[in-house]
């Protein structure tokens, strides 16, 4: 029977995952199988994958084979390399306690990676957000702004308006302009001399008593002319 290493669909439609199982080779693709040696899930980034290491080793090394996209999920956690030092192991080339050894660092390595990717993503996606929000906080002070100045434009027109009416009603109740009144103004205060001028000319009515004083200086003549009337009897 020709053996398998595959996925098998699971999860609800656009989040999708998968299970790494070993099934026969003419068994439907979510059909029956005959261990499920781990889980798959792309939708995370880096990729999360579980897999039991040694029931996946031993089957590789019995000969299952693994389709295109499990082989790579098998070398990404480093189990097709587990199988070329066992391969190693069984030939003698080198101990299985080497064969561990070597397997423990690369795992320890490739840990460090998969953290330092993670690191980075997490680190762009922080600044991403960041960038996001001060541009969107611009976007709001820009239309703040904008907004504010619409207001004040309108605020005043109001005022233009307001005082337009209030003049308007000013000079229907008078039923004089505004700017009549100011120009006619100067022309009263021009006027105001006039008044003085009569006032200087009262000063005439003094000439009054050059005339009582002729009077009386020829009321002693009178007076000299009757005395002398008797003589002349």
């Amino acid at each position: 029977m020709a053996v398998k290493i595959r996925l098998a669909r699971r999860g609800r439609k656009k989040l999708a995952m998968f299970d790494v199982v070993v099934a026969d080779a003419r068994a439907p693709r979510d059909g029956r199988f005959v261990e499920k040696i781990g889980t798959y899930n792309p939708n995370t980034n880096p990729a999360t994958v579980v897999l039991n290491e040694k029931q996946a080793i031993q089957w590789v090394l019995n000969g299952a084979q693994p389709t295109d996209t499990v082989r790579a999920i098998l070398s990404y956690k480093g189990i097709m390399y587990a199988k070329h030092l066992q391969v190693g192991v069984n030939k003698g080339a080198i101990t299985q306690e080497q064969a561990d050894a070597k397997f423990e660092a690369w795992k320890a390595e490739k840990e460090v990676k998969i953290q330092t990717k993670a690191s980075t993503l997490q680190q762009s996606k922080a600044k991403s957000k960041a960038a996001r929000l001060e541009a969107e906080a611009k976007v709001s002070s820009n239309r703040a702004d904008n907004i504010a100045a619409k207001n004040k434009v309108a605020e005043e027109a109001l005022v233009a308006s307001v005082v337009e009416a209030i003049n308007e009603a000013e000079e229907e109740a008078t039923g004089v302009e505004v700017d009549e009144v100011v120009a006619e103004a100067p022309s009263a205060a021009e006027e105001a001399p006039a008044v003085e001028e009569v006032a200087e000319e009262a000063p005439a009515a003094e000439e009054a008593p050059a005339v009582e004083e002729a009077a009386v200086e020829e009321a002693p003549a009178a007076e000299e002319a009757a005395e002398e009337a008797p003589a002349a009897e």
